[in-house]
């Protein structure tokens, strides 16, 4: 079986993530895997399986037929049975399916705003779903909703993964007071990851106890971008918040930290308490997407938008060592018993062969 994921940069974000998760996975279990990068290059590039084919469209706009047309020769030419669309990547797929109906069109939805479906601008994914022959979403809200709103109705729910042994150490050494009580945040400085809460809990906190926080994530360049970045950048805050930028060592990052936290309004299936949990480290998240589910009793949960809450429970940790410890050896075993790899693989390929199979 031969499957082309499809993504529409390489830059670090979840879909992203997986969509070279997924090639590297099928690479291991003996597929033909193949990527394809439709828009932008990015720091991912690096993580590709050394035998995973890669193409690069270099997509200029929403109808750049040069890249339709050389996406469409490369799928003949290599005979892909299975393209594996993740997020966005969907409308450029349907264009390839509707002239090459032959290759199996599946639709990955990495949707993060989960909380907020009633506002989702679907009209153009609800046409573009008659010609899906399978929808993989990554909880079970997205599942029901693909359900009850797309076409098509060949659809699961499939975790996210991590492999635990995908980052070659590079021996980072964090920024700040070495004996400070490090927090980390992986997240891109988007509304959704809501920073702002984290940096409002910090300012709580850091006062009163020898605290840094440390957070890593792209810089879009938005203005609520900058609004955080300026905050970051407040005297008050000077040797105290590092910012250090989208980075591929994440976990070597988080492995010289105390406490992972996330701070979202909404999350699908956030990568980022996996690599928490991979790690090692202990959790604190807010209650939204399937981040209960991932945590499972084994750290902290507090509400959205609640700056003294999250405080709250970030100072529990840094008061209770063994505590921290023991919930941060649970969350690990807890992340690589079902969240691994090896859990994802039987399932994926089970989907992919029946989605072959069906020729209705």
């Amino acid at each position: 079986m031969k499957v082309l994921q499809i993504i529409d940069s390489l830059d670090p974000g979840g879909a992203e993530r997986m969509a070279v998760n997924y090639a590297n996975l099928l690479y291991k279990n003996n597929f033909d895997s193949h990527i394809c990068v439709t828009r932008k290059e990015g720091l991912l590039k690096d993580r590709i399986a050394l035998g995973v084919f890669y193409i690069f469209l270099d997509k200029k706009s929403t109808f750049d037929i040069k890249a339709i047309l050389n996406l469409r020769n490369y799928i003949k030419e290599h005979k892909i049975d299975i393209l594996h669309a993740h997020g966005t990547s969907y409308f450029l797929a349907t264009f390839i399916k509707i002239s090459y109906p032959s290759v199996k069109l599946i639709w990955h939805d990495h949707y993060g705003n989960s909380e907020f479906l009633n506002e989702r601008k679907s009209t153009i994914l609800k046409y573009c779903s008659k010609h899906f022959d399978g929808v993989i979403s990554v909880n079970a809200k997205l599942k029901i909703w693909s359900l009850q709103f797309l076409h098509c109705k060949k659809v699961i729910k499939v975790n996210n993964f991590i492999n635990a042994n995908s980052e070659n150490s590079m021996g980072i050494i964090i920024k700040g007071d070495p004996s400070a009580f490090k927090i980390i945040c992986v997240a891109n400085l988007r509304p959704q990851k809501d920073h702002i809460n984290l940096l409002n809990a910090f300012e709580i906190l850091v006062s009163n106890y020898n605290m840094s926080l440390h957070l890593i994530g792209n810089d879009p360049q938005t203005t609520y971008s900058k609004k955080i970045i300026d905050k970051i950048n407040n005297p008050s805050f000077k040797d105290k918040i590092f910012y250090y930028g989208s980075q591929k060592n994440v976990i070597d990052y988080l492995e010289n930290c105390d406490l992972g936290v996330l701070s979202s309004i909404s999350e699908g299936l956030p990568l980022a308490i996996l690599e928490y949990g991979i790690s090692g480290i202990a959790v604190v998240t807010t209650n939204v997407g399937q981040c209960e589910e991932l945590i499972n009793g084994n750290g902290k949960l507090v509400s959205p938008k609640q700056p003294k809450m999250l405080a709250d429970e970030i100072l529990f940790y840094y008061k209770n060592k063994q505590e921290r410890i023991f919930d941060a050896k649970k969350l690990n075993l807890h992340v690589l018993s079902n969240y691994s790899e090896e859990c994802v693989a039987k399932e994926i390929i089970g989907f992919y062969s029946e989605v072959i199979n069906d020729h209705n």
